[in-house]
Formats: structure tokens, C-alpha cells, sequence
């Protein structure tokens, strides 16, 4: 009941900031914070595991990064400036972090480790994180509707449908090492919810994007998602933990919703800047 509830208090104001044009700073304020808290859970399973990353460069560097993506225009074509600038903001990131990991001091040899925590949480929930933002104010707000709205539809129903196809007659095991709960069954009703969404998605708005497009997107999209979710099951139980963290009743952390989300922002993007504007 409380993973419906919290659902019900969220996905409203999701499903405005994506539709209404004037609420565009609603959507970034979201990402911003489900950013902001998914980067600190990441940091608190790091720390299970006796890591120390640097907390305030993480977020100084993924406020670069952040900043980057919502000015970024996909209708320039990519140039070495937009590259070099991350890679500037990324130098900066890692010799912020090595340089406060030096000068913090003991311990040394958790070095290595919590510094690689810093960075690799700032480039796994910000830097992949961020498309979405540039998805939502780089397109015209038709389009970006459209295309936020179809990234959602599918992964959202897939994970229904796994859900619930896997509970009625999933007997054999994905990966049981890193998520016993997942099975082939329910993968494979997970696929055929997200194509026949695609499909619905087609039909119902967004008839610029071809069936032929529409449902071997969809269809990418399970699988990176899939493989999301397993990697940040696999960073859990790494730590030794169920839930990235307690934050949303019946969901568990952020992370946990951002799993599947983040292997596919740049999907959607880049699919989007190529193909929309060949």
C-alpha cells in the first residue's frame, strides 16, 4: 500500500513538469533532487564498506555537470567545445577529490577507494542523470513532451509488467546472485509490455516517431534498464544491504528508482539529437 501511495503523491507532479510547458523548472527542480539524494545514497553504501568519499567535491563536481546539460542545446551541432567542458568539469572532479583526500589526511589506504567513490558516483547519477534534463530544456516543449513521456510510459509499464508477470509465473531465476526476485518470466512479460506500449505510445501521440523506430527503442531500453537495475542491485549487495536507503515508503531509496532510468537518459537523448534533427 505504501509503494502505491507514494506513488499516487508523485507521479502527478512528474507528469505535469513533463506536460505543461510553463512547469519545465518543476521537472529540472525533480531531477535536481532526485539527483542530489540518489549521489548521497550512493556515498552512504560506499561508506558501508569503510569508504570515505569526499562528499562536498562529489557535489561540487555534479553541479558542473548538471549546470552543463541544462544549457546544452541539441540543435548545435556537437562540437570539441561542449566535450572539452565536461572533460574540464571531470580534471577538476578528480584532482578536487585526490587533492582533499591528500590533504584530509589518515587514512591513506582507503585512498584509492573513497576517491573512486567520489568520482564514480558523480559520473553514474549525474553525468547519466543529466540527459534528461537536457532532453527536457534543449528540445522545443512539443517534443520533449513527447519524448519524456514515451521514456517513462515504457519504462515505467515494463517494470509493471515484469512485476506482476514474474509474481504470477516466474520460476527461473535472472541472476539469482544479485537479484533473486527477478526472473526470465517476468523479463520476458517486462519486453512485451514495453513494445506494446511503444506501440500505443505511436498511435496515441507521438505519430513522428515510426513503429519502426518506436518499438526497437523500446525494446533497448528493456534491456538497458534491465541491466540497471542489476548493477545497482549488485552495488547493494556489495554493501551488504536490501534498499540503497529508506527514503520513499515502499520504494526504498532513490537509487532504487533511478536504477533503470539512468542507463537510458542518454539513450533517449542521443537517439533524440541524431535522429530529430538529421
Amino acid at each position: 500500500m505504501s509503494r502505491i501511495l507514494t506513488a499516487v503523491v508523485v507521479l502527478p507532479f512528474l507528469i505535469a513538469s513533463i506536460l505543461i510547458s510553463w512547469l519545465q523548472p518543476l521537472f529540472v527542480a525533480l531531477a535536481a533532487a532526485a539527483m542530489v539524494l540518489g549521489l548521497y545514497e550512493f556515498y552512504l553504501l560506499a561508506r558501508k564498506k569503510d569508504m570515505k568519499p569526499d562528499i562536498v567535491a562529489g557535489y561540487f563536481g555534479g553541479a558542473g555537470l548538471f549546470t552543463i546539460f541544462y544549457f546544452a542545446s541539441p540543435y548545435s551541432a556537437p562540437d570539441r567545445l561542449d566535450v572539452q567542458t565536461i572533460v574540464f568539469v571531470i580534471l577538476l572532479l578528480i584532482i578536487g577529490t585526490l587533492v582533499a583526500a591528500t590533504l584530509r589526511g589518515a587514512p591513506y589506504d582507503k585512498m584509492i577507494t573513497s576517491s573512486g567513490a567520489t568520482i564514480l558516483g558523480v559520473l553514474y547519477v549525474v553525468l547519466l542523470g543529466s540527459h534528461l534534463v537536457a532532453v527536457r530544456t534543449g528540445f522545443p516543449h512539443a517534443l520533449s513532451s513527447d519524448l519524456l513521456s514515451f521514456f517513462f510510459l515504457i519504462l515505467m509499464g515494463a517494470d509493471i509488467g515484469a512485476y506482476y508477470v514474474g509474481r504470477a509465473i516466474g520460476k527461473h531465476k535472472l541472476a539469482p546472485t544479485i537479484s533473486p526476485g527477478k526472473t526470465w518470466e517476468g523479463l520476458f512479460g517486462g519486453v512485451i509490455t514495453a513494445l506494446a506500449l511503444a506501440a500505443v505510445a505511436h498511435f496515441w501521440f507521438f505519430p513522428e516517431l515510426p513503429l519502426k523506430w518506436a518499438l526497437p527503442l523500446a525494446a533497448v531500453m528493456i534491456v538497458l534498464g534491465v541491466l540497471g537495475d542489476l548493477t545497482e542491485s549488485a552495488l547493494k549487495r556489495g554493501a551488504g544491504t536490501k534498499d540503497a536507503a529508506k527514503i520513499l515508503p515502499g520504494h526504498g531509496g532513490m537509487l532504487d528508482r533511478l536504477d533503470s532510468l539512468l542507463f537510458n537518459a542518454p539513450l533517449i537523448y542521443y537517439f533524440a539529437r541524431f535522429y530529430f534533427q538529421s
